[in-house]
């Protein structure tokens, strides 16, 4: 019998896109032409460190000596008391960097380095996976650009900063919404005329292929790490996993060990932002098939196909798609998909801060604050596991401003 690695090494999945990237309908690669060699050198690449324990043995090593992995499983007794539940946070919000964005940027880094690439590009919304790339560019000697929308420049200010202050050049971008959407069209449109020696890290289970499959074998390090300390704690597994979604990484990284168990209820939770006839970035709920980073996905779009602006208080899930295979998991009904709105997140956020002292990100408050909005039959006696993708640092001074009155 096989002994299993005592590190991670991604498996393959019943939910592995085809040779050409499609998750069902949903995925492939709809770039220019002159992308189309980049894209099909680095599935080759990809596929031959895939399942290579040489590989994840050397990501392994900067996980335990680096990011601090594994992550924490902790168990929030107070929010068990009082919602007469079992509730478990895997804490990727201690994490280096404060986030799960460091998972994919250490592996991709590891990558990057071995192809011989000199430089790395990056979009961001939130920052975090911004602030991640710049890192492992000073850890391993790369050059690093980000492009990060205009107004996201200015609400998360302060990992603009760190950005800076660990060497990377940030392009604030102008145009459209001036969000994640638009920071991804130029980082695409730079990464198309500097191929040869720039590497792109996608910054979630979206885009082109190979990105999706990827990031999400990446990323899947959490639901790896969260089902075998859940079982030493409780020996069993949950009855429901729930995370929020953007793009959908995160979400991705810890459903993915998680979606052939029957009795597991996989729930990603979309940005409601100020409810669902008015702005928000619920993709799923409110969007339609298209095409929007050279993949087929749920986009939130007119009658005419244009892309709509999204809105949310979390600058990580204002964007107005979702990660294809997210797209797969809700049409086959094999994950449900729901959505909170700002004020319930922002509820969420000084909910979890007084009852366990724990800051999250405003992202991950839309994935706790469903623990309320569950009905008592859904959450009472059951076990359940919220994945904490990041910290609340880096929305301190937003969060300051919102809540002047009720913090005064």
């Amino acid at each position: 019998m096989k002994k299993e690695a005592s590190f991670y090494i991604p498996t393959p999945s019943p939910f592995d896109p085809d040779e050409n990237g499609h998750f069902g309908t949903f995925g492939g690669r709809f770039v220019p032409e002159t992308l189309m060699p980049v894209l099909e050198q680095l599935r080759q690449d990809y596929e031959a460190v895939r399942f290579d324990p040489d590989f994840w043995q050397e990501v392994d090593y900067y996980y335990t000596h680096y990011v601090g992995r594994p992550s924490a499983l902790y168990y929030a007794a107070n929010l068990s008391k009082e919602l007469d539940a079992k509730i478990y946070l895997k804490r990727e919000d201690l994490n280096h960097t404060g986030a799960h964005k460091i998972n994919h940027c250490i592996a991709q880094a590891v990558l990057a380095k071995r192809l011989g690439k000199r430089k790395i590009i990056a979009e961001t919304g939130a920052g975090q996976h911004g602030v991640a790339t710049a890192t492992v560019a000073a850890l391993f000697g790369l050059e690093c650009e980000i492009f990060m929308g205009a107004k996201d420049v200015q609400r998360q200010a302060l990992n603009v900063f760190r950005m800076k202050l660990l060497g990377a050049k940030v392009n604030a971008v102008e145009s459209g919404s001036k969000t994640l959407k638009d920071a991804m069209n130029d980082a695409i449109r730079h990464w198309v005329t500097h191929a040869r020696d720039t590497y792109y890290l996608i910054g979630t289970v979206a885009g082109p292929h190979p990105y999706p499959m990827m990031v999400r074998d990446i990323q899947s390090i959490i639901g790896w790490e969260a089902k075998r300390q859940l079982m030493e704690a409780e020996g069993r597994l949950p009855d429901k996993v729930i995370a929020c979604i953007g793009g959908g990484s995160n979400a991705m990284g810890i459903f993915n060990h998680f979606l052939q168990e029957r009795q597991v209820e996989c729930i990603g939770i979309e940005a409601g932002g100020e409810g669902l006839d008015k702005k928000h970035g619920a993709s799923l709920a409110k969007g339609a098939p298209g095409v929007l980073h050279g993949q087929m996905s749920y986009l939130l779009q007119d009658e005419d196909g244009q892309i709509l602006e999204a809105h949310s208080i979390s600058a990580g899930l204002d964007y107005p798609g979702i990660g294809p295979e997210h797209a797969f998991l809700k049409e086959q009904g094999i994950a449900n998909y729901d959505n909170i709105t700002d004020k319930e997140a922002l509820d969420a956020f000084v909910w979890l801060s007084q009852k366990e002292g724990i800051i999250p990100a405003f992202e991950s408050s839309h994935a706790v604050a469903y623990l309320k909005k569950m009905k008592p039959e859904e959450i009472q006696g059951k076990l359940t596991l919220v994945n904490l993708s990041g910290r609340g640092d880096k929305d301190m001074m937003q969060a300051k401003d919102i809540l002047a009155e009720q913090f005064a």
